[in-house]
């Protein structure tokens, strides 16, 4: 017998000792007559005694059930009320959120909610990390993690948010007396900031695509190597040569004429921006306020179509 049939057998029995009768016991549980009293049976026979003397009028207790009623009332009590308990912290946002985010992507689009959502909801108390990384849902204890290119393991489920589209960038001091490209390959030679992936330590090559699908691989000359599409936007900003960096990175950049966008034809598709978090079933109310608040303003705010690079 394990622990929810011990409960349920036990709750059996402490409101037919209540009520004198399993048909009214079983109005309470919402149960049927012979669903209780067979729950009782069991429980007899697990503790190897009888609990009532049965008649077709009314149940009385044994003194063995007299005993064992004593015994565990005020144990079903706290339990039911300990679940109780649980039922409302489920539903009340309330709580330590854990968050991971892309450090350039949460800083810029998602630590500026913070306030409203914080003025929402006052009874969670934001933890959230920035880092560049890919990251272990479940056995890091996190509630959610937005960024790209987290695998889905067992549990984890994503919402999509926006797809990380890259794009070429670089400053108009860097390009004073240049060419400007017209096809991917007119970049052989150029100085590149090339971006050291946070997860495999290796340096990501540079692919381009036009919205067609057809592919080239850029081949630019390694000045500098950083490994966060801010720094690269800021290095490039700087004169320092053409990046690669996400679109939504590079608007604010391309906005104040601090950066120029190359080859407007092409890019790179690197995925999906996703939302991630375990599975639907039993999420706590804080997780689930705080995904519904972050789709809802990337749905409002229509950033997967400006973050878009065609």
């Amino acid at each position: 017998m394990n622990e929810v049939e011990s409960l349920a057998r036990i709750e059996s029995f402490v409101r037919s000792a209540e009520t004198g009768s399993f048909s009214a016991a079983a109005r309470l549980l919402g149960l049927t007559p012979a669903g209780v009293s067979k729950n009782v049976a069991m429980l007899e026979r697990a503790l190897g005694v009888r609990l009532f003397h049965r008649s077709t009028r009314r149940l009385t207790l044994t003194e063995a059930g007299e005993s064992f009623l004593l015994e565990v009332s005020d144990g079903l009590n706290s339990v039911q009320a300990a679940v109780a308990n649980a039922s409302r912290q489920r539903d009340k946002p309330a709580g330590v959120l854990r968050v991971s985010l892309a450090f350039a992507f949460g800083q810029q689009y998602i630590l500026p909610l913070l306030a409203r959502f914080m003025e929402q909801y006052p009874d969670i108390q934001p933890d959230w990390r920035f880092e560049n990384r890919q990251v272990d849902l479940i056995n890091e204890g996190l509630d959610a993690a937005i960024g790209g290119g987290i695998d889905l393991a067992p549990g984890v489920v994503a919402r999509e948010l926006a797809r990380a589209q890259l794009v070429t960038v670089a400053a108009p001091c860097f390009l004073a007396n240049k060419t400007h490209p017209v096809v991917p390959q007119d970049l052989f030679g150029w100085d590149g900031i090339m971006r050291r992936s946070s997860n495999t330590g290796r340096i990501q090559p540079w692919h381009l695509q036009t919205i067609t699908g057809e592919l080239v691989v850029v081949e630019p000359r390694p000045r500098v190597i950083l490994n966060d599409p801010e720094a690269i936007c800021q290095a490039a900003a700087s004169g320092l040569g053409v990046g690669l960096v996400p679109h939504s990175h590079a608007l604010p950049y391309l906005q104040q004429g601090q950066l120029i966008r190359l080859l407007p034809q092409w890019c790179y598709d690197a995925g999906p921006v996703s939302i991630y978090f375990a599975s639907a079933k039993m999420l706590p109310a804080k997780t689930r306020v705080f995904v519904d608040f972050i789709v809802a303003h990337f749905r409002q705010e229509k950033l997967a179509q400006k973050f878009s690079a065609w």
